[in-house]
């Protein structure tokens, strides 16, 4: 199975001083660049640059690491998801635990055809956040740690799985810059004002159209708090 290292810079505004956990406590707006490291057949290495902070427009870029000569060499560049997808990833075994709008929405793709979508979902779940990425850069699809209701309701630092400093930002730039949404499931991720370094958020990112129908059904929803 894939693993990864996932990476965000951050500008220091600091300058001079000790560093302490309170100067990464900024917004994924903030970041400068982000991406991931990729190992297993091969090492490949995704990043991409803070295009409104940098005024830098270069998008996604993959390279892979060739071990003749320790050099990465690009593959792929400007990478966009299709907005459209009909694979997504999510664990399953949790969905007693989940909201009601997110039993909706994977009801629905489960029904595929027979359903309101009136096409057929494949699932695709690595359980690791960088393979997940990964495959939605190379080609499409949505994936979903969701809020879960054995997490505190009451506590932002526990309503969801994946961290927001050192996971769910950086991972959102990527996405973002390749035409992607990522949300947890009402308001954009990068949005979100942190409060802790290790404050753990819900995750749906991926194919714009198929997270903009979470992102809707949980709006509708009274349920979310």
């Amino acid at each position: 199975m894939p693993t990864g290292t996932i990476f965000s810079i951050l500008p220091y505004q600091n300058q001079g001083n000790s560093a302490s956990n309170a100067d990464f406590l900024q917004k994924g707006t903030e970041q400068l660049a982000s991406g991931y490291l990729l190992y297993g057949a091969s090492t490949v290495l995704a990043f991409t640059f803070n295009e409104d902070a940098l005024k830098k427009q270069h998008g996604v870029v993959m390279f892979s690491l060739d071990p003749d000569t320790s050099e990465f060499i690009l593959i792929k560049q400007n990478i966009q998801i299709d907005a459209d997808t009909c694979e997504y990833a999510i664990n399953t075994s949790n969905y007693r635990h989940w909201l009601v709008p997110m039993q909706t929405y994977v009801d629905e793709v489960v029904a595929g055809k027979t359903g309101c979508r009136e096409k057929n979902f494949n699932t695709r779940w690595v359980a690791a956040m960088v393979g997940d990425v990964h495959r939605i850069l190379c080609r499409g699809g949505i994936f979903m740690y969701p809020f879960d209701n054995r997490y505190s309701k009451n506590d932002p630092n526990k309503a969801g799985k994946l961290r927001l400093m050192y996971e769910a930002n950086p991972m959102s730039l990527l996405i973002e810059n390749a035409g992607g949404l990522s949300t947890d499931a009402k308001q954009r991720i990068m949005d979100i004002e942190p409060t802790d370094i290790h404050q753990r958020v819900p995750v749906v990112l991926g194919s714009k159209n198929e997270v903009q129908r979470v992102k809707d059904l949980h709006e509708q929803d009274a349920t979310r708090v």
